[in-house]
């Protein structure tokens, strides 16, 4: 465990505030103000080619408590480029934009033996809840395909590049025996 906290630490930049938590709309179209593509640094078309969707295990949260958990990983801040909340700690189905995303940076979220490149290249989501031990609401699994698809579009991410974590990281559950795999693959873009 220390070497994975090593080496997620290494790909972290710093702690940084992010921005506030967002219900985001479903997108048809531009959007008056997009919090998802208005960040703080230019967009990064050719970083981003793929998606890595987690749990956070635990039955509530936000981003600062999420912060302060990795934190104690020895990880610089939040690793998780996005966050959607349960209506425990955040609005049930609001997306945080985390730093990452808003300024562009790695993220400190993959384990497993290709967790460098996933950190570097993949964009993490994390769902608020442990999905080991119930559902996620039908609230954050709207938003998540919504965000999922919005990024697909914006950066030609394949449904392919779509990856939940235990499918990268053995050993690993996350987000839970729960999550609907099924559902979410039938939503994504191809």
């Amino acid at each position: 465990m220390a070497a994975v906290t090593g080496v997620l630490a290494i790909a972290d930049d710093g702690p940084r505030a992010g921005y506030a938590a967002t219900a985001l709309e479903p997108i048809h179209g531009p959007a008056p103000r997009d919090p998802v593509m208005s960040i703080r640094a230019p967009l990064d078309g050719q970083r981003w080619t793929g998606i890595v969707i987690h749990h956070s295990a635990l039955p509530a949260g936000d981003p600062g408590s999420m912060h302060r958990l990795h934190q104690g990983y020895g990880y610089q801040g939040l690793g998780y480029h996005f966050i959607i909340g349960n209506g425990h700690g955040m609005e049930d189905g609001a997306v945080h934009v985390g730093y990452r995303w808003a300024e562009q940076l790695p993220g400190a979220h993959a384990l497993g033996p290709e967790s460098e490149a996933h950190n570097q290249r993949s964009i993490g989501i994390c769902l608020i809840g442990n999905g080991d031990r119930r559902e996620f609401t039908a609230a954050q699994i709207a938003r998540l395909v919504e965000l999922v698809q919005r990024l697909q579009r914006e950066l030609e991410i394949p449904a392919s590049a779509v990856r939940l974590h235990r499918d990268i990281a053995p050993g690993q559950s996350s987000p839970g025996n729960h999550f609907p795999a099924a559902e979410l693959h039938e939503q994504l873009l191809r």
